[in-house]
Formats: structure tokens, C-alpha cells, sequence
């Protein structure tokens, strides 16, 4: 379907690239706080449309996860008062955060299902307010770098996965899903045969499934830091390109109940004890690898009814000078738009 007129999926910005990459050690930009960044998306405008709302990371500076029900009504007001919906939420899942490895011992573990449970608590006070109507909860294996994994990866597979279904079964009992973020840093997640491996083997399609990143998945179809199950070469053609993209897509998009609307130069870059991991480049980067509007069809088709009722921007490490520019949020939405019109419905 083809028309302006589509509704649906409604359209987010991500709150995180205000977070992600930042902070206090040398050479780090400051944080951009929560109201900031809604301030900025709120302000972007194309043809007279606006972005619908957020998703959101669940854990400081933006928020506390131990915050109360007060706190919490007081942060769903602020969002609201933009004109925003709450989408997806982030379970702070990583070590030093709430969380800890999903691939870790049985204490890390622990932690893990904690971060999950403090999210379903948070997605609970927001639905009830009524700024979240939908979306997930969403997680990855908070275990950096394939090093450890690749020990075992049978082992390391199945300890993921029974963590993931722990995860799972907390989230349906809050009437929640889990969608699980696949990208190529985080152990067992880290190509696309792996990341179906563990959704096949948590096998709960109804409580846990995919959330796909365009940048990230392009990174899948080249193989980084999986090179056995990469799909296409350098220097592919674009008719290699598509056919490739589609084998890919059509074999995680039944698991996929989240979408993220991304674009990626084919860099990979990482920090520290970081391994590689995606780069995001801004929508209309001259060296984006990605034809956005057409690669997101190939995984919003049929998105209706696995559940899908928004899409997410999701762009992280720019430098706040460019976060901070109402040029790169109009250029998102101006994409998101043409993604809607392209492949959305009408509600």
C-alpha cells in the first residue's frame, strides 16, 4: 500500500542517543537530558507532521529504576505533555547498570531478571497512566564481545536462552513482550544464525521475539564478527544486495515484533574492551549504504499482525552538535514519513 493518508505504524524517536556515548570520563560530551531531547524531537516538523511519541531508555540520567509511582506519573506527564506516546522501553540489563550477563552465573543471572522486572514495573505505571499504549520491553544478552561465547557456543547459546525465557515468562505475567536486539557485539546475538539459534530456542513467540535494527542487520547480511554466515561480499552487486537482504529478512522477520529505522555507512567501530559493534550515520548521510524506505518494507510487511504499531529512530554516538541541530531530526522524520507511506496502513 502507497498513500500519505496511512496512520500507522506510528513514529518515535529514540530518547537514548542523548545517553549512549556520553558522559563524564575524558573526552566524553555531556548527557542530553530527557526534557531536552523531547524539546527536540517535539520540535521537528515535515509538511506540518510530527513525530507520535518515544521510546525510552530505562535507567539514569533519564531515569531512575528505582524511582516510585510518583516520580514516575510526574516523568509519563512530562512526556504526555509534549503530545507524546511511551513506546518500547530499554530494561537496563547491562553490568552497572540493574542487570548483568544473561550468559553469566547464576548471580549475574539473577540480575539480569531483576532489570527485567524493574522495566515491567516502570512499563506498568505508564500504561496505567495511559501515555504507553504499546510497544516492548527490550533486551539483548548484556554480554559485550564473542570471545567468551565462542568457548562453547552450544552451551553459551542454551544458558542464553534459558535466561531469555526466565525473562520471558516475567514479562507475560505483567502482559508484556521481550524483544530481543540483535546486534553484532553482544554474544549470541551476534549474527543473524545465532540470533535465530536463540529465538528458536527460547521458542516463546508469543512473549519474546526480534527487534530489528536496519543499521545492525546490515552488518548481519556483511558477516562482522561472524564471517562463516555472512551473505554477501564487498563489492556486491545491487541485485546480490536485495536477494541476499530478502533470505535474511524473511528468516528473522516472522520472529520480529519491534522495528528500528536506522541507516549505517558500513563501519564498524568499538571502545575500549568494546568489540565491534554498528554505526549509525544520520538518514541522510551521502555514505549510508542503505536504501531506507525500500530495506524497511522488507520488514514491515505483514508487521499488523505480529503486532508492530510503531517504528523507532534509533541513531547513536553523534556528537551532541548534530543531536542538538533541528536539521537532523527533520531529515529523520522526513524518512520515517516516507516509510510510512510506503509500507504503513491505515488504523
Amino acid at each position: 500500500m502507497s498513500t500519505s493518508s496511512n496512520t500507522l505504524p506510528k513514529l518515535h524517536n529514540a530518547m537514548w542517543p542523548g545517553l549512549v556515548g556520553k558522559g563524564t570520563d575524558p573526552g566524553q560530551e555531556p548527557p542530553i537530558s530527557l526534557e531536552h531531547m523531547l524539546e527536540l524531537t517535539a520540535a521537528a516538523e515535515v509538511n506540518g507532521q510530527k513525530f507520535d511519541g518515544i521510546d525510552y531508555f530505562l535507567f539514569l540520567p533519564h531515569t531512575d529504576p528505582n524511582a516510585g509511582a510518583d516520580e514516575l506519573k510526574k516523568t509519563a506527564d512530562l512526556i504526555q505533555g509534549y503530545g507524546f506516546n511511551v513506546g518500547s522501553l530499554v530494561a537496563p540489563v547491562w553490568p552497572g547498570t540493574v542487570g548483568d550477563s544473561a550468559m553469566g552465573d547464576t548471580a549475574a543471572r539473577k540480575k539480569f531478571l531483576e532489570a527485567v522486572r524493574v522495566a515491567c514495573r516502570i512499563a506498568g505505571v505508564f500504561n496505567e497512566h495511559g501515555v504507553r499504549k504499546y510497544g516492548v520491553i527490550r533486551v539483548d544478552s548484556a554480554e559485550f564481545g564473542v570471545a567468551k561465547w565462542g568457548e562453547n557456543p552450544k552451551a553459551n547459546t542454551k544458558k542464553i536462552a534459558d535466561t531469555f525465557r526466565e525473562a520471558a515468562k516475567i514479562a507475560a505475567d505483567h502482559g508484556e513482550r521481550i524483544a530481543a536486539e540483535g546486534e553484532i557485539c553482544w554474544a549470541g546475538m551476534h549474527s543473524w544464525k545465532a540470533m535465530l539459534d536463540v529465538l528458536e530456542a527460547v521458542d516463546m513467540p508469543k512473549a519474546f521475539g526480534f527487534q530489528a535494527d536496519m543499521a545492525h542487520t546490515y552488518l548481519y547480511l556483511m558477516g562482522y564478527n561472524a564471517p562463516e554466515h555472512a551473505m554477501v561480499q564487498p563489492g556486491y552487486s545491487e541485485a546480490e544486495f536485495y536477494a541476499a537482504y530478502e533470505t535474511m529478512v524473511d528468516k528473522l522477520r516472522p520472529w520480529t515484533i519491534d522495528f528500528h529505522v536506522a541507516q549505517n555507512d558500513g563501519e564498524v567501530h568499538g571502545a575500549g574492551s568494546h568489540d565491534k559493534t554498528g554505526k549509525h550515520c544520520q538518514a541522510d548521510d551521502p555514505k549510508g549504504k542503505l536504501d531506507v524506505v525500500r530495506c524497511a518494507g522488507y520488514w514491515l510487511k505483514d508487521a499488523a499482525a505480529r503486532g508492530i504499531q510503531h517504528i523507532c529512530w534509533d541513531g547513536c554516538m553523534f556528537p551532541n552538535a548534530v543531536l542538538e541541530s533541528p536539521k537532523t531530526w527533520n531529515a529523520i522524520l522526513d524518512v520515517m514519513l516516507k516509510v510510512r507511506a510506503a509500507h504503513g496502513w491505515k488504523s
